[in-house]
């Protein structure tokens, strides 16, 4: 695969949302949520235990308010994403004790190593940028979010 795999070639304006929610586990549910109707998750229940699994051997919140809750799992074909920004923001359990006020759900199947390493690398690099991260907390809708996403590189 030479081509970079990009989070906008696999993201869908319906799977961003402005979240009200007090805890880690309403978040978790509610970026599953999103998901839960896409052709590419093959067991929804499945796919859930695998991302609470994840969290229970170590919290996703990578700091600077931000949590990329993620999975490989047989019970998904292929790269599911789903983005929440969270209003007040809620303890994920970052090293850094930062609450999280955008969490990045990835779901992909467990035969996508490479590609999965791919697509959080280009993710993390995206949110180190601070005029990224800044247009992405003052980006008034979903279809701002998806756009700034899909014009960002």
């Amino acid at each position: 695969m030479n081509q970079t795999l990009e989070v906008s070639s696999i993201l869908t304006e319906n799977r961003i949302r402005d979240l009200d929610v007090s805890n880690k586990q309403e978040l978790l549910e509610q970026l599953l949520d999103m998901v839960k109707d896409s052709d590419r998750i093959l067991d929804f229940d499945q796919v859930r235990k695998a991302i609470f699994d994840r969290e229970k051997a170590g919290s996703t919140g990578i700091g600077n308010g931000f949590a990329i809750p993620h999975a490989r799992t047989k019970y998904a074909s292929d790269f599911v994403v789903s983005i929440a920004r969270i209003k007040k923001g809620v303890d994920f359990g970052s090293d850094d004790g930062k609450a999280v006020t955008i969490a990045i759900l990835i779901v992909a199947s467990d035969t996508q190593d490479k590609e999965y390493i791919r697509l959080l690398s280009r993710l993390m690099l995206r949110l180190r940028n601070p005029d990224f991260v800044k247009q992405l907390h003052e980006a008034p809708d979903a279809k701002s979010i998806y756009n700034l996403f899909k014009s960002s590189k």
